[in-house]
């Protein structure tokens, strides 16, 4: 929940900023504060049914209150459709060694090697430039028959009298069999004498601009030349490069190592090891059923003519290059589809369990690695096959936006490595003290340690205007590339390569360091080498900068919120959390009680610092305890409709001013987290201004304020949820981050009038004697916020059960109030502890209690407020304040005070001495 959340909302097209609006629903138009008037809404046309949760960050518009050309004909023969990629469309090596003699029957210009003397296309320039066998894959699967059957359609006759085959497709050989004759199928490096074919029309898009010389001398050597008439100009199906007939492969061998020997090099036809093996009858073209997926088009849905005649997919390849299925040509006549034998089974495509350990496995070690690089240099091989691997990945309407520019010069590198250290510099500089301390140790690029670097763009643009999935997200390009970078990374990974992200530099000046047009983006810098190891763990965990979010955190269940990973029971945020609370570990308490009894001092001479350390040992469940850093402050902001009872001398406006003051570390906040090395983090739960979308400041907006609580309850029970759990996940962000103590921080304009509420009805306190002067009221306004009080709680009197939490929240609380009360749990959910700051964080400590007693153990009293109702809240929830200097402030700068003194009692518990160790005497 700390990330800032830029998608478009739903439903917000025309209402300006959704970022700002919140959940006013239920609230009665009156009952609003007076801040929420300058965002008035169209009135509401209806609500969602009573029994569905709504969405607290989007508010739907029924639930809002107050506030190129066409495709190109081609000729009949020729099915107008775009190929299906898929299994079975595997592209042919070295085919002169696995054509059978019989004459083939494709399409016109559908096979390479119809004409080998001649020049060959673009589309095919990898695939000749290999020359020789291709690298050996594990055999694939067949598609299933059901794809079969849908094939086959596809070469029934396109219109009355055509049948949708080229003249020289419909004369049969062998008898008129489509079948090849095994007696006279070739073995390696032999090749038949065929019957005349046709070579492929020479156009620029299926013949290389320069064919490597080996494959035009094999070429020449082995093959027969042959001449035919041209081919038409027309999109073809299948595409050249898939009629390829099947060979037999064998499984592909790895020695062991840090640097193990590459595989075959497909570029090189000496490292195969000989001629390319035999090809295999495949039985599927002889018994004329048509294998292979179903194209995209079998609806008859008009498709680009351009596009059905697409370059074929990885045509550089080699992997693919093995052999593949026959094709059933258009002009074979289709057979009766067969039914199936079996439905497919759950799990039938699944890979051996062997196989499938191997995928998982790359995932669970795949390391962001900066460390521990070697230099030794990566085979030519290994890294065509990781850029293949990355080139695999799925992208949106297939348009591959990437591309990968390796980057070997040192020059280049050089460049690149002063530009990533000037951004380190300056990041360091706008860390907190702690942080700043953690990130000097930290390794972030090895730029100059790695033999190659790959840096991976994105081109938004790439695919044309109508690209399929981006018309309505643009940025879905971006995210296509960003799988391009996990694919490269898995296959890395099995390769034994360790790969290390680098992200400190600008863009644009890195874009133009490696001469970049202006349409590219730089979405990754990659440095890829081969390592001494892989950490166990990732460095960052390891280094206590930043902790891993548990699944169970990310999974939903049918709408956000509703958490439970598959096979267990769905639940609430709050419910989650709140049975992760549990008791201080006893064996660190009593460990860390007779460590005090040791050390060198008098018994009982820290006074509460004893308590406080004991305290965080059982919370932690060690002893001693981790120093409680780095720390971060939040403060939660948010407006209340009971301002317009005239609570307060200064204007609503002012909460939305000085969360800008805030952002600017204008506050006194602001300079008391510098003071102590605290983070500061805002957080908008119910601001009634709109607020800019910058670092620091999380749009957790639920409503613009609340409502007048004298008139009716404040909110409603589902936003008293929401900004629960908004708290929840604050604190869970926070903790992630590396965090080990959290501080609490509150700003709203005539927030203490709520608190003065809240503690009266969970103390029984008369609201005279809770009720202060907040931001300095004199005495006549101080009676009528007291009288403000008292018919607040009034007007609520059934709400107002102190055994319904939430119930008193949504009666008289404050969207900040909730949220700290979520905070507070969130926090001891995480055993991590969280000091207190005044009397806003004493009355959301007071609800957080209420709703799960536990939390306490968690909590520590910064200090204590001259507001009366935060002596009450600190006598009845038994926590000892460590900081009493007549401070009313808030926003959390009473808590950041403290936060020395809580590190203190842990250093003292950590590096004083005992008795023993030190060789001082005890008292007799």
């Amino acid at each position: 929940m700390t990330g800032e959340d830029h998608r478009r909302r739903r439903g917000a097209d025309e209402e300006g900023d959704p970022s700002s609006k919140g959940l006013l629903d239920d609230l009665p138009e009156t009952g609003r504060g007076s801040g929420s008037g300058s965002g008035a809404a169209p009135p509401s046309s209806g609500r969602r049914p009573a029994q569905q949760r709504p969405n607290p960050f989007t508010t739907p518009e029924d639930r809002r209150h107050g506030g190129g050309g066409g495709p190109r004909s081609g000729r009949s023969e020729q099915p107008n459709v775009i190929p299906f990629r898929g299994g079975g469309h595997e592209r042919a090596g070295d085919e002169r060694t696995a054509e059978p003699a019989q004459a083939r029957h494709e399409q016109p210009g559908e096979s390479r090697e119809a004409d080998e003397g001649g020049e060959m296309g673009e589309g095919e320039r990898s695939t000749a430039r290999q020359g020789a066998a291709p690298e050996p894959e594990p055999s694939r699967r067949p598609q299933p028959e059901r794809w079969a059957r849908r094939l086959s359609e596809l070469a029934k006759p396109t219109a009355p009298g055509q049948t949708g085959s080229s003249p020289r497709e419909t004369e049969p050989t062998h008898g008129g069999r489509h079948e090849p004759d095994p007696e006279s199928a070739p073995g390696p490096r032999e090749t038949a004498e065929p019957a005349a074919e046709p070579v492929p029309y020479r156009t620029p898009g299926n013949r290389p601009e320069h064919e490597p010389a080996h494959a035009r001398a094999d070429e020449r050597a082995d093959a027969p030349r042959t001449r035919a008439r041209p081919a038409p100009m027309a999109p073809q199906y299948p595409p050249p490069s898939r009629t390829a007939p099947s060979a037999p492969v064998a499984p592909p061998t790895r020695s062991t190592g840090g640097s193990a020997a590459p595989g075959p090099d497909p570029a090189d036809g000496a490292s195969t090891g000989g001629a390319a093996p035999p090809p295999a009858h495949d039985a599927r073209a002889s018994s004329g059923a048509a294998p292979g997926p179903p194209t995209p088009s079998e609806d008859e849905s008009p498709v680009n003519a351009h596009a059905a005649a697409s370059f074929p997919e990885h045509s550089d390849d080699p992997a693919d290059q093995s052999g593949g299925d026959h094709r059933s040509r258009a002009g074979d006549q289709p057979r009766e589809p067969e039914e199936p034998a079996h439905a497919a089974e759950p799990g039938e495509h699944a890979y051996a369990d062997a196989e499938r350990e191997a995928v998982y496995r790359a995932i669970r070690e795949r390391r962001d690695v900066r460390m521990g690089f070697r230099a030794d240099p990566i085979p030519d091989p290994v890294l065509r096959r990781v850029l293949d691997a990355a080139h695999r990945a799925p992208s949106v309407g297939y348009s591959q936006p990437w591309d990968f520019i390796l980057v070997q010069d040192e020059d280049v590198r050089d460049r690149v490595q002063k530009l990533v250290q000037e951004q380190r510099e300056a990041y360091a500089r706008a860390l907190p003290g702690a942080r700043a301390r953690a990130f000097s140790g930290l390794k972030v690029e090895a730029i100059l340690d790695t033999p190659v670097n790959i840096v991976v763009t994105v081109d938004p643009t790439r695919g044309g205007r109508h690209t399929l999935g981006r018309h309505s997200q643009p940025q879905t390009a971006s995210y296509s590339t960003a799988l391009a970078v996990e694919n490269l990374w898995l296959a890395a990974r099995s390769e034994g390569l360790g790969v290390g992200w680098v992200s400190f530099f600008e863009e644009r000046e890195l874009a133009q360091s490696l001469d970049l047009p202006p349409h590219l983006e730089v979405v990754a810098y990659l440095c890829v080498g081969y390592v001494e190891d892989f950490p166990p763990e990732p460095e960052l965990a390891m280094g206590g900068w930043a902790r891993g979010r548990p699944l169970h955190w990310a999974v939903h269940r049918d709408h956000y919120g509703r958490r439970g990973l598959p096979g267990e029971k769905a639940t609430s945020l709050l419910e989650e959390t709140i049975a992760a609370i549990g008791p201080l570990n006893q064996r660190a308490v009593n460990e860390a009680e007779e460590r005090q009894a040791a050390m060198t001092k008098p018994p009982g001479s820290l006074g509460v610092l004893e308590e406080v350390s004991v305290r965080l040992s059982g919370l932690v469940g060690e002893c001693p305890p981790p120093i409680p850093e780095p720390a971060a402050v939040a403060i939660f902001a948010g407006d209340h409709g009971v301002h317009a009872q005239g609570v307060s001398g200064w204007p609503q406006d002012v909460t939305a001013q000085m969360v800008h003051n805030f952002l600017a570390d204008g506050a006194v906040v602001n300079a008391f987290a510098e003071q102590v090395g605290a983070e500061v983090t805002i957080v908008d739960v119910g601001v009634a201004a709109d607020l800019p979308t910058v670092p620091g400041l999380l749009p957790r907006k639920i409503a613009r304020g609340t409502a007048d609580f004298t008139r009716g309850p404040a909110m409603s029970r589902t936003q008293v949820d929401y900004a629960v759990e908004a708290g929840i996940e604050v604190a869970r962000d926070l903790v992630s981050a590396g965090n080990r103590c959290l501080v609490t921080g509150d700003m709203g304009i005539a927030n203490t009038t709520p608190s003065a509420a809240l503690i009266s009805a969970f103390t029984g306190t008369d609201p005279a004697d809770v009720t202060g002067r907040g931001t300095g009221v004199d005495d006549a306004m101080l009676e009528h916020k007291i009288d403000v009080v008292r018919r607040g709680l009034a007007a609520n009197a059934d709400a107002v059960d102190p055994a319904d939490p939430v119930g008193v929240l949504a009666a008289v609380g404050g969207l900040e109030h909730a949220a700290l009360s979520g905070f507070i749990l969130g926090a001891a959910a995480l055993r991590v502890p969280v000091l207190l700051d005044g009397v806003i964080a004493g009355a959301a400590a007071l609800a957080a209690a209420a709703m799960e007693p536990l939390c306490l153990n968690a909590c520590f009293a910064g200090h204590r407020s001259t507001e009366p109702g935060h002596a009450a809240v600190l006598s009845h929830i038994g926590l000892r304040p460590l900081v009493d200097l007549e401070m009313r402030l808030g926003e959390g700068s009473g808590a950041l005070l403290a936060l020395p003194i809580l590190q203190g009692s842990v250093r003292a518990l950590r590096n004083v001495a005992t008795f023993d160790s030190a060789g001082v005497s005890e008292r007799g």
